[in-house]
């Protein structure tokens, strides 16, 4: 196998990892508080291809990937949930919200601890598995930090609305509409004429340091204050 496709394929379980449980998350969370509208749908499963959204999960990673962005990170179709079944109901749309990003610190932590597996075999003799294993740590990192802007409908918006009330919580609500399209240029006009990625700056970095905080706690490295 080319070592540039051994490489690329080293993203690929830990990408479907960490964004299929994220999702299946928010609709297990979601039932709890109530609304079985997610499982109705069949996405409170651990079956990627239930999750998968081709640009988010495929084309997107993909195109980081040849552009050789500082990080790599992907989206699946949004769990289904019907918020006014949420009880109570604040409460319920906070902890759906942060549901997803939960999970992918606990991914992050596993991933962690597993490269302590290099007492018993080393990076040297299973290169695959430890890149695999960084990756995983990275992306979820990536993932949580990304999914906390406060920016609708990641789930960092969906947390600050749940903590919003009366008109602030009308207004900012009307900004959903503009996210994703504002993610998506932030994410690709920047890399493209200017050669200057902002999403880098403000999520690449702090993740560099994150990571370096788990490694740390884990006892994996140093850390850094």
């Amino acid at each position: 196998m080319p070592e540039w496709l051994l490489d690329a394929s080293a993203w690929v379980l830990p990408v479907v990892l960490a964004i299929t449980l994220h999702e299946a998350a928010h609709g297990w969370v979601a039932e709890k508080f109530g609304d079985d509208t997610a499982r109705a749908a069949g996405r409170v499963t651990f079956n990627p291809l239930k999750h998968i959204d081709r640009f988010g999960t495929i084309l997107l990673p993909g195109l980081l990937l040849l552009m050789q962005a500082p990080f790599l990170f992907g989206y699946a179709k949004p769990v289904p949930v019907d918020f006014r079944r949420l009880q109570p109901r604040r409460l319920g749309i906070f902890m759906v919200a942060i549901a997803g990003v939960l999970v992918n610190f606990a991914l992050a932590i596993i991933s962690a601890l597993l490269l302590h597996s290099e007492r018993w075999v080393t990076p040297e003799e299973a290169p695959w598995l430890f890149q695999n294993l960084y990756h995983s740590l990275l992306i979820n990192v990536v993932l949580i930090l990304f999914n906390l802007l406060p920016i609708l409908p990641l789930d960092g918006g969906r947390a600050v609305s749940a903590l919003l009330s009366g008109k602030a919580r009308y207004w900012y609500g009307k900004t959903e509409r503009y996210g994703i399209p504002f993610i998506l240029l932030v994410l690709m006009i920047p890399p493209l004429l200017l050669n200057f990625s902002l999403i880098g700056l403000v999520i690449g970095e702090p993740a560099l340091w994150l990571v370096e905080q788990i490694l740390w706690l884990t006892g994996n490295g140093s850390g850094i204050t």
